[in-house]
């Protein structure tokens, strides 16, 4: 492959930010501890008031999928996405009453939209947050997040997962699929949300 592709789909895909001090962190969902590790350890160090965690069970298998990794460490009988990272958040030195969770979605479109309603229910004020979230999944979780907060500016601090990198994304028959996955994503649901997000 030409590597101005592979350079262009990397800069695309791969959205990285150096953290700021926020107001929220949002976790999208996942199974994969790293992320909520990640997150508490931006927490510790004052980067944000509130951690808003996301996520169900997988639409996929229509059930929790199980932990990834560290099972040994994690390893509470967890139904949803949301109730997995709050464990792990609480086990990583958050307070329980700065986590606000929702626990009904099944993909990144509700995690960013359903996370906005619980933000507004619980009368939060959000005028910046940082989106910790798989590298692979930045550029997708980057623009559901922006259209579900216009009004917030927003900064994208990713973990690696499965040995998948900006670097190496395309060396890998997994990575060039996710990647590439990814990029078909950003396309294809996105067709009603931005003719409506640029009205």
């Amino acid at each position: 492959m030409n590597n101005r592709i592979i350079t262009d789909i990397s800069n695309y895909i791969f959205v990285s930010d150096n953290p700021e001090i926020v107001d929220a962190i949002f976790l999208p969902g996942g199974s994969n501890p790293e992320q909520p590790e990640y997150a508490a350890e931006l927490y510790r160090k004052g980067y944000a008031k509130w951690i808003i965690t996301s996520g169900g069970v997988s639409v996929k298998l229509n059930k929790w999928p199980g932990v990834r990794s560290k099972a040994d460490i994690y390893n509470g009988d967890y139904q949803t996405d949301c109730e997995f990272f709050t464990d792990v958040l609480i086990k990583n030195g958050v307070p329980a009453d700065v986590i606000v969770g929702e626990n009904q979605s099944g993909h990144t479109r509700d995690n960013a939209y359903l996370s906005r309603k619980v933000v507004d229910d619980c009368g939060l004020q959000i005028k910046s947050a940082i989106i910790v979230c798989k590298a692979f999944h930045a550029r997708r979780c980057l623009m559901l997040y922006q259209m579900a907060f216009p009004y917030v500016e927003i900064k994208v601090c990713p973990i690696h997962c499965y040995n998948i990198t900006k670097e190496n994304w395309f060396r890998t028959e997994q990575g060039i699929d996710r990647v590439l996955g990814e990029l078909a994503r950003c396309g294809s649901q996105f067709v009603a949300d931005i003719k409506e997000y640029l009205r």
